[in-house]
């Protein structure tokens, strides 16, 4: 199983690699109306302009969930919860290990795998819609008189309409989703669900939700600011949160599921092995196997 896991893993980042570091995919060319005014804002420039730099973003998807684990590693390490539960569960026939060990890479794994998931998806509608992007006349410089634009309401369909420079051509064709929006605010979603269900109340009735409300405040105010650059329309920006969350809850919901029917399969092998434990032997392994069971799942376990 383990197996097939790390090959659906692999495929997605072979998959991300392909739609955004090379010219594979191309985004589908649509026409536009001479002088649209939804597409004439200036040109914000690149990215790296941006009071949200691919940069930072990246960086705070990237860093924030392994800060998140770590310090919730050190409050269950402080608890007394972190020492009455089992300190090492079977995985197969042959493995031991840590619970904290594997509610860590299963964390990791399935937020990658998310993280992934989500861009995958961003990236196939910015190249089947082909959406252009408020600032695209700008950087299209059409030659209106060649064209024949003399209308105001005349539809430009040609492919080479354009005379700007073709790379920023084609970032302008590929904002919806967006892929800022969706990317963030799949990052709070996760991370809100996961917070609330590792630490809920334990540290006061305010904390989990101030954190958690935080980040997706956070999240959408950088769809917000895609907007206020004149980078993406409203309905970009909707979209990509739309996906970003809808991501997140399937995943967070399927892991929550998953570790319910765990549990009750790991509660059922004990059960089976307390009663082939011989009849000396149960009175001292009774009370263990009572403690281990009854547990409360934690943070998807």
């Amino acid at each position: 199983m383990l197996y097939f896991q790390v090959v659906i893993l692999a495929a997605t980042v072979m998959l991300v690699y392909y739609c955004e570091f090379t010219d594979t995919f191309s985004p589908a060319e649509q026409g536009f109306i001479c002088r649209d005014p939804t597409l004439t804002k200036p040109d914000p420039g690149p990215e790296q302009n941006s009071r949200m730099p691919p940069i930072i973003l990246y960086s705070v998807v990237s860093g924030l969930p392994v800060v998140l684990v770590i310090v919730i590693f050190l409050f269950y390490y402080n608890s007394n919860n972190f020492y009455e539960q089992e300190k090492v569960v079977v995985v197969g026939d042959c493995c031991y290990v840590n619970p904290m060990v594997r509610r860590t890479v299963r964390f990791l794994g399935v937020f990658v795998f998310g993280l992934f998931t989500t861009d995958i998806f961003v990236s196939t509608g910015q190249m089947v819609t082909g959406s252009l992007a408020p600032y695209f006349l700008s950087v299209c410089q059409p030659n209106y008189t060649a064209l024949g634009c003399q209308d105001t309401a005349f539809f430009v369909s040609q492919s080479d309409g354009c005379t700007g420079d073709p790379d920023d051509i084609i970032r302008a064709r590929k904002t919806f989703p967006c892929k800022e929006a969706a990317l963030s605010v799949y990052l709070a979603v996760y991370l809100a669900m996961y917070i609330m269900s590792c630490v809920g109340s334990a540290v006061g009735r305010l904390a989990g939700p101030f954190v958690s409300l935080s980040l997706v405040s956070l999240a959408l105010l950088t769809g917000i600011n895609r907007v206020a650059e004149y980078r993406n329309h409203w309905s970009d920006v909707i979209a990509g949160q739309g996906i970003g969350a809808g991501v997140a809850v399937f995943l967070v919901n399927e892991q929550a599921h998953g570790s319910i029917h765990e549990r009750d399969t790991e509660r059922n092998w004990q059960e089976y092995q307390r009663r082939k434990t011989p009849a000396t032997g149960r009175q001292n392994s009774q009370p263990r196997l009572q403690d281990q069971t009854d547990q409360p799942v934690h943070c998807l376990d």
